[in-house]
């Protein structure tokens, strides 16, 4: 046996390890989910590859009950940038769910994860999904007959709360999207237990961002220390939601208080789950608490 292909050279746990050779190991591999029609909502979705970018896949979820344009809610996934899946059994349900109870149409990422493919990639993948949007919304079909985009939202956990936020502020940029020309409105923006800048994740993100020489103080990892950034944030409202236990909730109260003071003239709110832990609405999707949180999002999106 190589020698090289049993050496490890980096190791987060509950993350991956990397050998010497190169390859990668996951210590949990997300699982694959097809689209469907689901038998419990009636939600059917179907995946699309975006042209002609890199192997970036979005699912769109269609409800039952589209006689009318409805909001459209782009979701994206967490895992630390380097784990989960759109794909999963754990997004797919969850993404059926909210769909019927919300009644929106949604389009969730599939963004190329690190560290085989490097921060930034992850937001340039997802960047590209809003770029097809703005160009192309007319070219499938879902999205032209059913899609509301004077009513668009975005939602992410973890990782996807935090690709998000760097969504809303490309989008803050003309340069970068002229959104309003194209009929497409960034109503409002959901954080579910954001990861911004934290002890716990700095040696991975300083790890991902390597090849670029991406630091600590990079304002898509704290944004808190650019309150001037945080001004200029397109959406009209936010909602950033956190569990009392959770290891990195500070995170999104840090974000919380960093938004309200920094002269954002939109309407910002957080709610708390007591008692509740890490990303609890996806680990144990049929508990009270995470009932409430999908009938607070869903009310947000309406």
């Amino acid at each position: 046996m190589n020698p090289s292909s049993t050496e490890i050279v980096a190791d987060f746990k509950s993350f991956f390890r990397v050998y010497k050779d190169g390859h990668v190991e996951r210590y949990v591999e997300a699982d694959f989910v097809p689209p469907s029609e689901d038998p419990e909502t009636g939600v059917i979705s179907k995946d699309v590859k975006i042209p002609p970018e890199n192997d970036v896949i979005v699912r769109l979820y269609l409800p039952k009950n589209t006689n009318k344009k409805l909001p459209l809610l782009i979701y994206i996934h967490g895992g630390g940038f380097c784990i989960e899946s759109a794909l999963s059994s754990w997004y797919h349900p969850y993404l059926n769910r909210l769909v019927a109870e919300a009644n929106v149409i949604a389009l969730s990422i599939e963004y190329r994860l690190a560290p085989e493919f490097p921060i930034p990639i992850c937001y340039d993948d997802c960047w590209s999904v809003f770029k097809w949007l703005e160009n192309g919304k007319d070219s499938e079909p879902w999205l032209r007959d059913h899609a509301d985009f004077s009513r668009t939202f975005m939602a992410g956990d973890r990782a996807g709360a935090n690709i998000s936020h760097e969504m809303m502020v490309r989008a803050s940029n003309e340069s970068n999207c002229g959104f309003e020309k194209t009929g497409m409105n960034l109503e409002g923006v959901v954080l579910i237990h954001p990861f911004f800048g934290d002890d716990f994740f700095n040696d991975l993100w300083l790890y991902l961002g390597k090849e670029s020489n991406i630091g600590l103080d990079d304002p898509r990892l704290n944004p808190t220390l650019h309150p001037g950034i945080l001004s200029k944030i397109v959406c009209k409202k936010i909602l950033i939601c956190t569990a009392e236990i959770d290891k990195v909730r500070h995170c999104g109260w840090s974000y919380y208080e960093a938004i309200k003071n920094s002269g954002w003239g939109g309407e910002v709110e957080i709610v708390e789950a007591e008692g509740e832990d890490h990303v609890f609405h996806l680990v144990n999707p049929g508990c009270d608490k995470a009932d409430i949180l999908m009938k607070k999002m869903a009310s947000f999106f309406n």
